[in-house]
């Protein structure tokens, strides 16, 4: 990092610097995909925070194959093993911290119906990645705590209010009325169920509902 920032960074005293060393409480870690990398040997052009990595980052390999799953947010693909590979890299890279994963979740594309709210994608992500923090877990990581984003469909950055990522869909034309989706149904009986079984029995719930809604929806 400082061959690359160089003069940007900025500057400690060797007291502050002491004093800075171990002093984080957690690391906060977000994550929602993963990307292939492959090195860029010079940087050209603007040189900022979005180019000091050196790296190229796509979601497909370079026979054209995507990482994992797509979703309806372009940029993110369904890839587990990557939440579970930095885990397991942030333990080993930096003596095994407090971790608190502080965003993740997917995305859905509002049309103006409220057909998003049968978001069984949106369960089917939570659990591939409590099973990939459950495994990291089982590796003496020390996670947590897991923040999903988010509680309501809201304004997404460049995507203003066209992806909602939320466990209640954002009726715009009734009032702004919020209405629960399956995943928020869903994630009620997770957390109740586990409150004193631990995670398997959340992810075996989980599975089961799952099951179950797809049932109902082939009898309808």
């Amino acid at each position: 990092m400082q061959s690359l920032v160089g003069s940007r960074l900025p500057t400690f005293t060797e007291e502050q610097i002491e004093m800075l060393k171990g002093s984080f409480d957690f690391l906060g870690l977000n994550y929602y995909t993963g990307n292939y990398a492959a090195n860029v040997p010079v940087r050209s052009g603007n040189i900022s925070s979005t180019t000091d990595s050196m790296v190229s980052l796509s979601t497909y390999d370079i026979n054209g194959v995507a990482i994992g799953y797509p979703t309806e947010n372009d940029d993110f693909f369904v890839y587990p093993r990557g939440l579970y590979n930095l885990l397991m890299y942030t333990k080993l890279r930096y003596k095994n911290p407090i971790i608190y994963i502080t965003e993740t979740g997917i995305a859905d594309r509002k049309d103006g119906t409220i057909k998003h709210i049968e978001d069984l994608h949106r369960i089917d992500f939570y659990n591939r990645h409590f099973w990939a923090v459950q495994k990291a877990i089982n590796k003496g990581v020390k996670v947590k705590g897991i923040f999903g984003w988010s509680f309501l469909d809201d304004f997404e950055w460049a995507s203003g209010y066209h992806l909602g990522f939320g466990f209640h869909y954002v009726d715009f034309e009734n009032e702004l009325k919020r209405i629960p989706k399956l995943s928020a149904i869903w994630f009620k009986h997770f957390l109740n169920k586990s409150s004193k079984k631990g995670i398997y029995i959340r992810l075996s719930f989980c599975m089961l509902f799952i099951a179950f809604t797809l049932v109902k929806s082939k009898v309808k």
